[in-house]
């Protein structure tokens, strides 16, 4: 399908300095297009192409493209997004991937938005322009965790798995990387949830990779670790609900095997399954032990948010000539 022509510029993307930020592995069949459409949707923007140790000649082609190549040497796009995030000097950020399945100019609707409506992150809902742009897998994967997402932390995302993100420097400037791969944008969007930062969602077309361009996105191993990154971040932000779900489960299963000895010693005066009661005292201690935790993690939680809020605060936000 024929992508549309760029937009024209807004007086936004004029004075302020605008940063596209491209993380690269093997996209040499892609990158070209890449730098070339952000070109003509953002004529004033400084276009970065990150490479992660690509095999193909994805520097060079970016390098001819007109684009700043960089490289960071630890593989995973977290690696790389921490490196974009911590080099780049700018006042807004465009994050969008090296595959050319984004389209460049819904980036300056995006800007619009993140500057009139005084937002910190705008987020390109992606709206598939053909069957061959969004896997089933990835597409049921995604709808699976942003609903596990919006239980968890609350509903504010459609697409908590897109790539396509245009930031203020306040929050790119606050924002500690942790991840490692692609659960980069996981975090991304429970660090926005968590200090209740003012976002948005813009729906933008999303295309079919260019011939020659492979997916790096693993569904099931990727899906996972995904998972499994919501799971540490309900953690270590919530550990007061994480931890008195454990310690309540613990306290039932030491009630359910403590009742059959109660019930025999208050009949017959005896316990005779000691192992049994044994477990159902430490499983209680543990439990009692889990949600004592959680009240002290929350407590250490509370302030470290606090600490982010103020690193935010100390941040100026974008103002409009």
């Amino acid at each position: 399908m024929d992508r549309p022509a760029s937009a024209l510029e807004s007086p936004a993307t004029q004075t302020l300095r605008i940063a596209v930020l491209v993380p690269c592995f093997n996209e040499e069949a892609a990158i070209a297009t890449v730098v070339g459409d952000f070109r003509k949707a953002l004529p004033a923007a400084e276009i970065y192409v990150y490479d992660n140790n690509s095999r193909d000649r994805t520097v060079e082609v970016a390098r001819a493209a007109g684009a700043h190549v960089r490289s960071e040497r630890r593989q995973g796009k977290g690696h790389v997004v921490r490196r974009m995030f911590a080099d780049i000097e700018a006042d807004i950020y465009v994050l969008v991937d090296g595959d050319a399945t984004y389209d460049a100019p819904s980036a300056q609707r995006m800007i619009d938005a993140l500057v009139s409506h005084h937002l910190d992150m705008v987020v390109g809902v992606r709206i598939d322009q053909s069957t061959a742009a969004y896997r089933p897998g990835h597409r049921t994967g995604n709808r699976m965790l942003t609903s596990f997402l919006s239980t968890v932390f609350g509903e504010a995302f459609k697409d908590i798995l897109s790539g396509y993100r245009v930031f203020s420097r306040r929050f790119v400037k606050t924002f500690p990387v942790l991840s490692d791969g692609f659960e980069i944008e996981t975090e991304l969007s429970v660090h926005a949830l968590e200090l209740a930062l003012p976002v948005g969602e813009i729906e933008t077309p999303y295309y079919a990779r260019p011939a020659g361009s492979v997916s790096k996105l693993n569904t099931w191993r990727d899906g996972f670790r995904i998972l499994g990154t919501i799971l540490k971040l309900y953690r270590s932000e919530k550990p007061l609900r994480f931890f008195t779900a454990i310690g309540a489960f613990l306290a039932l299963v030491s009630i359910g095997l403590a009742v059959p000895i109660i019930i025999t010693f208050l009949e017959e005066g005896l316990v005779p399954r000691l192992p049994t009661a044994v477990l159902s005292t430490g499983l209680m201690i543990v439990a009692m032990l889990s949600i004592s935790s959680g009240l002290v993690l929350d407590t250490v939680t509370r302030g470290r948010r606090e600490m982010k809020l103020l690193a935010y605060l100390s941040q100026p936000a974008i103002k409009k000539d």
